[in-house]
């Protein structure tokens, strides 16, 4: 691990202020995934500024009946939480089928969002990865990408976001609010989060240099039933193959949202209009433009089952 400064703030605008000075900065909050990069050096921050003391890890209800999660809410306790379970149950459950207990209870809101992909060639700095150095190449596009995107790539980039929670969020149409440097507020709705990889992969988020995220807004509770299935090699401890957040109401009406398959949570409101007509017409309109690779191929064919599955849990649980 390379050497950094290290520095607290007291305020959100102070912390990305003090982000925004020193190129490179990182914030640290539970350090989960920042850690570990920063020892095998594939992030080498020049400073990291702790935002554990800006109290921000509250659960609040909103005027609206909402919700407002604090960016550094754990998420065990979010998960946990009597409100989230009650309203918004399929949050908690995408919360409690990632990770181990131990990381659940250091992960915070804003880190599982901001978490870096899986890929394994991102994870080893003997191969290419434009994400991780650009303009190296993408190791992966011609490697072994079982476990990669199969939408929404591009020839710079075929990894997938890692996330159980955004893609929950996605379906609750979570809205993220952030402080910039000079102290003004911005609110960004998640599908407007996460930037497609084009030509520069290594930009993976709207968010601005120094920018900070202070926290995720849920609007009222859609109701209807929620059902979260997640697909992967092994039954714990193991990130998606494809996970599938499906809302259901009693009209039939309702969304899809899938992750383990784009570079974030994938969801198109022209397939959500199809669930009326069943999984098949979902994930043909889910998918389409679709352009998997030969060793990835299968997670077309194993989306349209998980969709299937989940919408008759949500059908079942309705009669």
């Amino acid at each position: 691990m390379k050497a950094f400064a290290y520095t607290r703030a007291d305020t959100p605008a102070a912390a990305a202020a003090a982000a925004a000075r020193e190129p490179g900065t990182k914030f640290i909050a539970g350090g989960t995934n920042l850690l570990d990069l920063m020892k095998l050096e594939i992030e080498t921050p020049a400073q990291l500024v702790d935002v554990n003391g800006l109290k921000l890890d509250t659960i609040e209800a909103t005027d609206d009946g909402g919700l407002r999660i604090g960016a550094l809410v754990r998420n065990t306790d979010l998960a946990a939480d009597l409100r989230v379970r009650k309203d918004w149950p399929l949050l908690s459950r995408a919360l409690l089928a990632g990770a181990s207990g131990q990381l659940r209870n250091r992960a915070t809101t804003a880190g599982n969002l901001l978490q870096r992909t899986r890929c394994p060639y991102f994870y080893d700095t003997d191969q290419a990865c434009n994400k991780r150095l650009p303009g190296s190449g993408c190791g992966a596009i011609d490697g072994y990408s079982r476990q990669l995107a199969v939408i929404g790539h591009s020839s710079s980039c075929i990894a997938t976001h890692p996330s159980d929670m955004a893609v929950a969020m996605r379906a609750l149409d979570a809205v993220i609010e952030t402080v910039k440097p000079d102290g003004s507020e911005r609110r960004i709705a998640l599908d407007d989060f996460y930037l497609a990889p084009g030509t520069t992969p290594q930009r993976e988020t709207v968010l601005e240099p120094g920018e900070l995220i202070t926290a995720v807004v849920l609007p009222p509770p859609v109701g209807g039933r929620q059902v979260y299935r997640k697909v992967r090699d092994r039954a714990s401890y193991a990130f998606a193959l494809v996970s599938v957040a499906a809302i259901v109401q009693r009209d039939g009406s309702g969304s899809v949202t899938v992750g383990g398959v784009a570079h974030k949570p994938w969801r198109r409101t022209e397939a959500d209009a199809e669930l009326p007509r069943g999984a098949k017409a979902v994930a043909a309109r889910l998918f389409e433009g679709a352009a998997p690779t030969d060793d990835n191929r299968f997670k077309l064919a194993l989306a349209e089952r998980t969709i299937a599955a989940a919408l008759a849990e949500a059908q079942e649980a309705a009669s």
